[in-house]
């Protein structure tokens, strides 16, 4: 194996969120491995001063995406960073050839184009913003391998089946979607990809239980602590429907080869079983330090600040079949995976939307699935969109959600 070449300088977008908090931690305790050249937030400028007095190193550049955002914190800066506002600046700048990784961080929808542009100017992106492939999956995949950028997964759940595939063909490939992956029919090994999921706050709750959930109730995740949108999707289920969608991309599997298993301890991330019968699991405490870092030092492994196992005490592993009754959503993510095309930036748009007024106390928590499945019905399906055309049907499906919960008086 050729020797790491070390620093890597990380450009991280969606700086302010618990990707954003955790992958500077990382970087911070990397002893110099990694080095912050670019951070982006969206409008916490506060918070962004407080995270660079934090680093050992400041980033060379800072991007504010939100040009209304309050600039008065950021006379406080060293002067040795450049500060730029506006997504298009963002989008420019990770094509530097100063920037070796991108972590993609973006909440939404608001980070495909981001991550199209790195991907576009071939860098390796660490990608923490699922709904770039559930919008743009076959896009995304045929981008990566035309211009030599690469994905790795940054998702606790997708990290997991990408370390257990190495260790099933006993080698690394360098990186997903990398020539060498697609080189061999590899997915012909596999019988499954099993997807673990805690099962939210509802994990125990009857269907007549969650026809009165409230906003605080939902937002109580037993395990990880995340922001309100994902925590609300978890809560729904709907970020493992997100997670099947993007699995089908990421390894090139059909969406029959993907499976979901509530396991409650969330100490399993997920599992691979071969055509041999044989099932290869990645276990540690939950901690999104770890896949974070291992996409930035990917194919690398080094000591970091994730908690460890305590194999001093007893402990238990739980797995459940998931109830497709009650989480519906399920069902709705292996749908989409299935049929691809303009399926997954329609349902993502309207979920955004749906969560969106859910936490206003607009729609109420059962109706927030039924609501995407019935946009996504009345769209006008693309098996092979462009990316303009996505971009094109997530805003019309933010129309029609908005319009189909005016109507229904919901």
């Amino acid at each position: 194996m050729v020797e790491p070449s070390f620093p890597r300088r990380i450009a991280v977008l969606g700086a302010s969120g618990s990707i954003g908090h955790n992958a500077l931690d990382v970087i911070a305790q990397s002893d110099g491995r990694l080095v912050p050249i670019l951070l982006s937030v969206h409008r916490q400028t506060d918070l962004l001063v407080q995270q660079i007095r934090q680093l050992r190193e400041p980033p060379r550049w800072i991007i504010i995406t939100d040009q209304t955002a309050d600039r008065t914190p950021l006379g406080e800066l060293p002067k040795s960073i450049e500060v730029f506002f506006g997504h298009d600046a963002l989008c420019e700048l990770i094509r530097s050839p100063e920037v070796d990784i991108v972590l993609s961080a973006i909440v939404g929808s608001a980070g495909l184009t981001s991550t199209w542009s790195a991907l576009e100017s071939g860098k390796i992106v660490a990608l923490a913003n699922k709904e770039s492939l559930v919008m743009g999956g076959a896009l995304l995949a045929d981008l990566s391998k035309s211009r030599g950028g690469k994905l790795i997964p940054v998702d606790s759940e997708h990290s997991a089946v990408m370390q257990a595939l190495c260790a099933g063909w006993g080698t690394a490939p360098s990186a997903m979607h990398s020539a060498e992956t697609h080189s061999v029919s590899r997915a012909s090994n596999v019988a499954k990809i099993i997807l673990t999921a805690s099962g939210g706050p509802f994990r125990s709750k009857t269907l007549e239980d969650l026809l009165h959930v409230t906003i605080e109730d939902a937002l109580a995740h037993p395990t990880w602590t995340m922001g309100k949108k994902i925590t609300i999707d978890s809560a729904t289920m709907m970020n493992k429907a997100l997670e099947i969608i993007e699995a089908r991309w990421f390894f090139d599997v059909s969406a029959d080869k993907i499976d979901v298993v509530i396991h409650p301890q969330s100490l399993v991330h997920s599992m691979v079983e071969f055509v041999d019968g044989s099932v290869i699991a990645q276990m540690s405490p939950p901690d999104m330090r770890l896949p974070i870092q291992l996409a930035f030092y990917y194919p690398y492994r080094f000591s970091g600040p994730a908690f460890r196992m305590d194999w001093s005490r007893m402990q238990t592993l739980e797995f459940y079949p998931p109830d497709f009754v009650r989480f519906p959503a399920l069902r709705l993510g292996l749908e989409v995976a299935a049929s691809g095309g303009t399926s997954g930036a329609v349902v993502n748009a309207a979920n955004e939307v749906a969560v969106s007024a859910f936490l206003s106390g607009n729609l109420a928590f059962h109706d927030i699935v039924q609501v995407n499945r019935t946009v996504l019905e009345q769209h006008h399906f693309e098996p092979h969109p462009t990316l303009e055309r996505l971009l094109a049907l997530d805003s019309w499906a933010r129309t029609e959600c908005g319009r189909l919960l005016k109507k229904s008086g919901i």
